[in-house]
C-alpha cells in the first residue's frame, strides 16, 4: 500500500518542509496580482450577467404587459359589440 521512504524521498521532504515558509511570501507577492486581476474579472462576468439577466426579465415581463393589454383591449371590443 504506501512505498516505502527511501532516502531522495525522505531529504526532498525535509526540504519542502524547511523551504515552504520561505517561499510562501515569494509566492504571496508574485500571485497577488493575477488574484486581483482575476477577481475584477469575475466581477465584472457577474456584473454584465447581472444586466443582462435584468434585461432579460424586463423584455419579458413587457412581452407580457402587452399579451395581457390586448387580451383586455379584445374583450372590451367584444362588449362593446355585443351591446
Amino acid at each position: 500500500m504506501l512505498k516505502e521512504l527511501d532516502k531522495t524521498d525522505l531529504i526532498t521532504g525535509t526540504a519542502l518542509v524547511l523551504v515552504a515558509p520561505a517561499l510562501f511570501p515569494v509566492l504571496r507577492d508574485a500571485l497577488k496580482p493575477l488574484v486581483l486581476l482575476g477577481l475584477r474579472g469575475a466581477v465584472g462576468v457577474v456584473g454584465t450577467a447581472r444586466t443582462t439577466f435584468e434585461l432579460a426579465k424586463e423584455e419579458v415581463e413587457d412581452i407580457v404587459a402587452e399579451a395581457q393589454f390586448e387580451r383586455l383591449k379584445k374583450e372590451m371590443d367584444r362588449e362593446i359589440g355585443a351591446r
